[in-house]
């Protein structure tokens, strides 16, 4: 236990170094001098802190208190310090909070008054009767208001807690030089245990909490309260700022505005009021803003100014506009082998349907005129931060790239997709390919705009490096995906065909390199005239002892009409 004094939180004490690592109770003190009755109970912070939203006077400062009693209907006083010194000694604000149960007892805090392109630390206390106790400590960064300094992200997705250990995450948190971390989805999954990676999180011991599919408010909560325990994704909130927007995963597999493949309404109920819970449990645990007053729930689509170097879109691709799901399982179910292409040309006719919208006519309308203020403003590039593969990727014809023992080796939906490769059609319709009318649109509007676009994408589980064109073959601009933090890419799937990467970027204009195997993230850094990508993949999720690896790098320039392809550096 330790005693913190008034004199450490207003500044004129030595520092407060010993509270950096975790939470701690104290005897009693009072180091806010807060006037506000004590919380009747016992409370911790375990669920570390958080920062997210950036701007260049405020960020979203995030943390979660938890009684002692779940039960208790009482708030909890908490106060928010924020300093410029990790010691906390040279205090710029205070600022008093409650975490209440009408809110999970989450404390989301939209601090301001802050200076642009400056390094912050904060940290929260919390008066209970027991003690006064306070959370670890974070970094975070406003945005620079103007200049050309370099602006560095990592970028993530796919955090499937059973699948592994979250050794991705780690690695991040050791990372001193970012601006900002960018997670693009399934930041949580809603599986229960029998469900996608029940069986490695029993041999590991990382079941999910609840055991059962999550459909309930109550259910989303303690999913997000399991994976915010995990140390390592602790040490990576505390590390740097994060912009955050979901996929489908936060509420159920291959959502949609009013849908999900994972839900069924027979036994699981409304899909409205599931998506209801999902978005407020999401909006309860991550630090992001809410939406705009005027805007849908579900409308956390919103931008981010890096200086003159980018303008960051965070789009929201599944529960605000959206399209009714097509898939190729369900379409070709059941259908002979000799109807498969007849059949498979009817479908393509619908997902080229000009209604078909990813994103819905308003948030369409604010990325164009975003896109334009960016330009307009001379931001050197226009990033979107976006769920789903945007190039135009169909399968190798596998009939005539693998071996015969190769096809043979193939099980499960791999080797469906075998016959299905000659047809020279897209094979992931949940990707932009299954929207190629709003994919021609988001490209005139960078084209009108003048748009230098960096689209970084997660979704897949595996890295890609590609050079995107629109339907007329000009180049629009370039693509990084990330794979994922533990969820298994298609390299899992795939037996015995080692050459697999090279085999999609042959069969692809737009890709120019394709890894489907491993976990990591991508290191990206914008300068007014490069932007650079760096792919790390960890050793082994399979245990907390791993090693990182640098395995691609891909840069692109400016050009006085747009941008380069991609090439690979060696270096």
């Amino acid at each position: 236990m330790s005693k913190i004094s008034r004199r450490h939180f207003l500044g004129f004490g030595a520092g407060a170094a010993g509270l950096a690592a975790c939470a701690t109770q104290g005897t009693g003190d009072n180091p806010l001098a807060d006037t506000r009755p004590a919380f009747a109970g016992e409370a911790r912070f375990d669920h570390g802190v958080a920062s997210g939203d950036p701007l260049t006077d405020r960020v979203i400062l995030w943390t979660r208190v938890t009684p002692a009693d779940e039960e208790t209907t009482s708030p909890i006083p908490v106060s928010l310090i924020v300093a410029r010194d990790r010691d906390m000694s040279d205090i710029v604000s205070q600022t008093p909070a409650e975490a209440a149960p009408g809110r999970d007892f989450t404390v989301k805090v939209d601090a301001d008054g802050l200076e642009a392109g400056t390094e912050y630390f904060y940290q929260f206390a919390a008066r209970t009767t027991a003690g006064d106790i306070v959370s670890p400590i974070g970094r975070t960064k406003t945005l620079a208001a103007s200049g050309a300094a370099p602006v560095k992200f990592a970028v993530i997705s796919c955090s499937n807690f059973p699948f592994g250990y979250f050794n991705v995450y780690d690695d991040i948190a050791k990372r001193t030089d970012l601006d900002a971390v960018i997670h693009l989805g399934d930041y949580i999954y809603e599986y229960g245990v029998d469900g996608y990676g029940g069986e490695i999180g029993q041999a590991l011991g990382r079941n999910h909490e609840p055991p059962m599919e999550i459909v309930t408010l109550g259910d989303y909560r303690m999913r997000h309260a399991q994976y915010k325990r995990d140390p390592m994704l602790q040490a990576a909130h505390a590390a740097a700022p994060w912009l955050c927007t979901w996929d489908d995963h936060e509420s159920a597999n291959n959502s949609y505005r009013t849908g999900a493949e994972n839900h069924q309404p027979e036994t699981e109920g409304n899909w409205t009021d599931r998506k209801q819970a999902a978005v407020q449990a999401y909006m309860e645990w991550l630090p992001v803003r809410d939406p705009q007053a005027g805007r849908a729930f579900t409308g956390i689509y919103r931008k981010f100014d890096f200086g003159d170097v980018a303008t960051v879109f965070c789009l929201e691709s599944r529960l605000t506009g959206r399209s009714e799901e097509i898939a190729w399982g369900a379409e070709l179910a059941g259908v002979a082998p000799e109807e498969v292409p007849a059949k498979a040309q009817a479908v393509m006719a619908r997902v080229n349907d000009e209604n078909r919208t990813m994103l819905g006519k308003v948030q369409e309308g604010w990325l164009d005129k975003g896109l334009q203020t960016s330009t307009a403003s001379g931001k050197a590039w226009q990033v979107l931060a976006n769920q789903v593969i945007l190039a135009t990727v169909k399968p190798p014809n596998m009939m005539e790239k693998l071996t015969p023992e190769q096809q043979a080796a193939q099980t499960g939906y791999v080797a469906g997709m075998i016959p299905f490769s000659q047809l020279g059609l897209p094979f992931n319709l949940d990707a932009w390919d299954g929207f190629p009318a709003a994919r021609e649109r988001l490209y005139a509007y960078a084209s009108a705009a003048s748009a230098r676009l960096v689209t970084f994408t997660g979704d897949t589980h595996t890295a890609w490096a590609n050079t995107l064109h629109d339907k007329a073959g000009a180049r629009r601009g370039v693509e990084f995906g990330c794979t994922s933090v533990t969820s298994p890419g298609m390299g899992k799937y795939v037996n015995d065909v080692p050459n697999l990467g090279e085999l999609f970027a042959e069969a692809n204009e737009d890709v120019d390199w394709y890894d489907p195997n491993g976990h990591g993230y991508i290191l990206v850094t914008l300068t007014p005239e490069t932007v650079s990508s760096e792919y790390y993949k960890v050793s082994t999720i399979e245990s907390e002892t791993y090693r990182a690896d640098k395995v691609a790098s891909f840069i692109s320039h400016r050009e006085d009409d747009g941008i380069t392809a991609l090439a690979a550096q060696t270096a």
